[in-house]
């Protein structure tokens, strides 16, 4: 198939939050969204580039609190860059003005806030003309270990806290994704997460972000070992095996899975700077990832009968973490978008 003949659909995006979390004054200097921009509209592969970019809604890059003229300047970046807008990542987390999903009432006062103003600052990008599709993205902002003291009862002010939120994205025309991470409390084991999305019902406004490096630990039980489905001896050259549990975990969550991160993962977890332990982000030519890219990434691209899912307009590499001589090697970013261009390839529609 020629470059000419690939399909277009979904469109490729690159994340910009790698820029900003991991680092700060624990970690790396930030890397400022120009930059980012740059990186991305420089990057080309035989012709084809990159088609937008996910945000995070949150200083230095985009500031939640941001009016319509600031929001206007950067989309005319963007824009200038051709590119557009897809996902944001709503800051509801404590250290960013959020609050704990099933914290005090107070707590979960401000994630809500968060939330609202990212779905706001969302329905502005729409109105500007740069953002046509995708979702506003949410986690517990809760750990595993203060999850733990009360399962049962944290799950549910998850749960209620999340169907709040569902009222607010609908007042926005907006739709929010939960991102299964395991150093989000309630949400860090896959069956977890299942339940609590069951909990909330709402899949037509709440569904699930997967990232191929997060989901991949879902399945060594790291943080939740009751949902471990490889064993603690696992050989990695079991290919089949590793298959078998990712599509156990892609089998019971792609129903609601409504955005998407190609990622790679060397099968540890890795923190820096305040982020928590979680997958390590490896680059796309790692010679120490664990999975074939291209072939995971079937698994939640194409449903139970091998035919695509047309279930998200775009997909999105997500590099959280990346060392910033990394990031700032354009050589990066074109092996990232080569990567993307292959699994559309395989797996895409037009």
């Amino acid at each position: 198939m020629s470059m000419q003949n690939l399909p277009k659909s979904p469109a490729l995006h690159n994340a910009m939050w790698p820029g900003l979390v991991g680092k700060g004054p624990d970690s790396e200097p930030p890397i400022d969204l120009i930059t980012m921009l740059d990186l991305t509209a420089a990057a080309e592969v035989e012709g084809i580039r990159f088609d937008g970019v996910d945000l995070f809604a949150a200083a230095p890059h985009v500031d939640i609190d941001s009016d319509k003229a600031a929001l206007q300047n950067i989309a005319d970046e963007i824009a200038k860059r051709n590119l557009v807008v897809g996902s944001l990542v709503a800051p509801v987390w404590e250290p960013t003005g959020g609050g704990s999903a099933m914290g005090s009432a107070e707590e979960r006062k401000r994630f809500l806030t968060q939330v609202r103003k990212a779905c706001r600052m969302g329905q502005t990008f729409r109105d500007l003309g740069i953002r046509r599709y995708s979702v506003i993205r949410i986690d517990s902002a809760a750990s595993p270990e203060a999850w733990a003291g009360d399962p049962a009862g944290n799950s549910k002010k998850i749960a209620d806290t999340f169907r709040e939120a569902c009222e607010i994205a609908d007042d926005h025309g907006e739709r929010l994704a939960a991102e299964g991470e395991i150093c989000w409390g309630g949400m860090h084991g896959w069956k977890h997460m299942v339940t609590l999305l069951e909990m909330v019902g709402r899949p037509k406004t709440l569904g699930f972000q997967a990232d191929m490096a997060h989901t991949l630990l879902y399945t060594l039980g790291y943080n939740a070992p009751e949902n471990r489905l490889v064993p603690e001896n696992f050989e990695w050259s079991d290919k089949d095996a590793l298959m078998g549990a990712l599509r156990t975990v892609a089998d019971a969550l792609r129903p609601w899975t409504i955005d998407f991160h190609v990622a790679q993962n060397d099968g540890t977890v890795f923190g820096a700077g305040s982020h928590d332990k979680t997958g390590r982000h490896c680059q796309a030519t790692d010679p120490n990832g664990k999975m074939d890219i291209v072939a995971v990434a079937g698994l939640w691209m194409r449903d139970a009968n091998g035919e695509p899912t047309h279930a998200f307009q775009h997909i999105c590499w997500d590099g959280c973490m990346f060392p910033n001589t990394v990031m700032l090697d354009s050589q990066t970013w074109r092996d990232v978008l080569r990567t993307l261009i292959s699994v559309r390839k395989a797996h895409g529609w037009n």
